[in-house]
């Protein structure tokens, strides 16, 4: 039986737009208005952002209506517009679609968008059931007025909490509009469940027995978990599935709330998504035109895949190069694949031009055999020489290898893979990638923050080009041929979050992956229990604390977990040189006890001094050392370097 949505749209892939609400704060909106009582005061902007969306593809638009019910148009005072506000909703989106109509003869459809009440009901609140409904009615009312080509040409009930409410939900359309094609979509956690804990596989059962015509998964904390979930719900229902992931998750920065997934993560996930038997697909919180452009290009791409099923018979086009084996890439990587134990100590560039300091204290490791130099990149946000510079020095002067951190912070895509594919060409083999603190943690806090993808995103992108093609899927030629190393944080407050993220650049292609300071190990051992189902290579961090106001630091202003007893043995330190030897102690027992926990260590050099590194190494560099290298190693002290 051809559905109410078969008649509109076939079986073909559709796409939605994108958010509303990111478009008008982005335009200077602040959050403390009504959004949808703009319908009324500022048709204009509203019909403005329609039309953009319908420029980038979007074959539907839905109404600036999400919050256009009673309970949440009363916290303004308009609830007695509910009607008149969703009517100028739809009045201003159909006048974006004759507009398209006129300048391009395209096609384009309105959806009615039906939020959540943004309430409690019974039994967890004090609104019944029955009040609920009857406000989705009011609203529905509003949308649909004047029937076919003057109200919506569908209903999208979206950002579904709970399923009691999305059943009223769906009464009500079906109570207002019976003929009316409705998509139902629920919001999701970090675990793929609904916000009262339903999974997606009930959801879907629900969903469908309720009446929706289609189904699926909206907001959320992003494309991963939406994918999650709406591969769970395909296997209970045979209804057209709908997907409209937020940009990943907002990140604080300069006191906005951004969204750090590009739009050609979200073009990849869109290929995911089709892959996965999606139908319909768009864009919530923190998509843009430009995601919806890079998602529309994926669609083509997929769909001109599936009309021409015939070239999987000629002999295929290879566009990619993939990277050799880890362990060919380079000495790192075949360290790591060899499951050898890996000594690695930070250099941190300096803030001026001359680098003699680093070379001789990377020269001096060099001889007491450490593995690896960790180069970080203008770390808490600071102004330093680049991190690229000194490792591709530090390379060619002393022999040692290096990783070179990359962040987020500074580059755009662009900036992004232009950067990467001169430190692969120069010879630098292994990176770790990494968000970046924001400007207004450094000496420059004004300065502009990019942020055009996380870490997880930056994961992706060097994964792509180790595969021999750019963020557009396009070749490059030879692969990049990087190691990718994540970071972990084991003590952050909120490990589930850190968790999500760590198993998501897992993902995306992380082969190993480099910790914050460790100096509690219940935060260790908890944090290697909790992956041990997407479980690579980790090296644990080690801090050798210099006194106790560093100690403060390490836990109150990078929040750290620093145990009580540790802090203690510092504040008991008698003199600075005390202080100092009491730190490379405690570095020393954190590293014997984490030792076989983990694959490998990176020490940092507390302000520049590399020696203090090698003693917290002593014991494992003594493992292969030469006998003149271990009375090197067991005489070294702390001095300038």
């Amino acid at each position: 039986m051809t559905t109410r949505l078969q008649t509109l749209f076939g079986n073909r892939t559709v796409l939605f737009d994108g958010a509303m609400g990111t478009m008008l704060y982005a335009r200077g909106v602040f959050i403390n208005r009504c959004y949808d009582e703009l319908n009324l005061s500022q048709p204009e902007l509203i019909r403005a952002i329609h039309e953009e969306y319908l420029q980038c593809g979007a074959e539907i638009i839905e109404t600036n209506t999400f919050g256009a019910n009673s309970f949440r148009l009363a916290r303004y005072g308009f609830e007695d517009q509910v009607v008149a506000i969703n009517q100028a909703g739809v009045r201003i989106a159909r006048q974006a679609v004759e507009q398209l109509k006129d300048k391009q003869a395209g096609t384009a459809w309105v959806a009615g968008s039906v939020g959540p009440l943004g309430i409690h009901l019974e039994p967890l609140g004090k609104t019944s059931l029955e009040e609920a409904r009857a406000a989705f009615a009011e609203q529905i009312r509003g949308l649909v007025a004047g029937g076919p080509g003057v109200g919506v040409d569908l209903l999208v009930i979206e950002t579904m909490p709970a399923l009691n409410e999305a059943e009223q939900a769906l009464l009500a359309a079906r109570d207002v509009a019976p003929d009316m094609p409705v998509i139902a979509l629920v919001t999701v956690d970090e675990e793929a469940h609904c916000l009262d804990g339903a999974t997606p596989e009930m959801a879907a059962a629900k969903l469908t027995a309720w009446g929706a015509d289609a189904i699926g998964v909206n907001c959320s904390t992003g494309p991963a978990t939406v994918l999650s979930a709406i591969e769970c719900m395909a296997a209970e229902s045979s209804l057209p599935l709908a997907v409209m992931p937020n940009a990943g998750m907002p990140r604080a920065v300069d006191g906005r709330n951004i969204y750090l997934c590009s739009p050609e993560y979200m073009a990849s996930f869109t290929k995911k998504f089709l892959k996965a038997g999606v139908q319909f697909i768009g864009g919530c919180c923190g998509t843009t035109p430009n995601h919806i452009r890079a998602m529309k290009s994926a669609t083509r791409a997929v769909d001109a895949q599936k009309a021409n099923p015939s070239h999987t018979s000629r002999a295929p086009i290879v566009t990619e190069t993939p990277p050799a084996p880890l362990k060919e890439r380079s000495r790192l990587g075949q360290l790591v694949h060899d499951g050898k134990f890996v000594a690695m100590v930070e250099i941190v560039p300096p803030k001026g031009i001359d680098c003699s300091k680093e070379l001789a204290g990377a020269s001096l490791l060099a001889g007491l055999g450490i593995d690896v130099i960790n180069v970080p990149d203008s770390p808490r946000a600071s102004a330093r020489m680049s991190a690229q510079s000194l490792c591709i020095q530090i390379q060619q002067k002393t022999g040692i290898e290096t990783i070179l951190h990359y962040t987020c912070r500074d580059r755009n895509v662009l900036s992004i893979q232009s950067d990467l594919l001169g430190a692969s060409s120069i010879g630098l083999k292994n990176i770790l990638c990494l968000t970046g603190d924001p400007p207004k943690l450094g000496n420059y806090p004004d300065a502009t923050a990019v942020f055009d993808v996380d870490a997880i995103g930056l994961v992706n992108i060097v994964n792509r080009l180790n595969h021999g093609l750019d963020i557009g899927g396009n070749p490059i030629g030879a692969s990049t041929g990087f190691t990718i190393a994540c970071a972990a944080n084991p003590g952050v407050p909120d490990l589930d979050n850190e968790v999500r993220r760590f198993a998501y650049k897992v993902e995306a292609g992380a082969e190993y992956a480099i910790t914050q300071p460790v100096f509690d190990l219940r935060v260790l051992e908890i944090f290697l229990k909790r992956i041990e189902s997407f479980r690579i290579p980790v090296i644990a961090g080690i801090w050798p604390l210099t006194s106790l106001r560093n100690a403060e630091f390490m836990k109150n202003d990078l929040r750290v977990s620093v145990p009580d007893s540790v802090m203690l043995r510092m504040q008991q330190a008698s003199s600075p040189d005390a202080a100092r030897a009491e730190g490379i102690l405690i570095a020393q027992e954190m590293l014997e006890t984490a030792r076989p926990m983990v694959q490998g260590v990176q020490v940092s050099a507390p302000f520049g001094r590399y020696t203090v590194a090698a003693e917290v190494l002593a014991s494992v560099l003594s493992d292969g050392a030469t006998p003149n290298q271990q009375d090197t190693i067991e005489g070294t002290s702390v001095g300038k370097l």
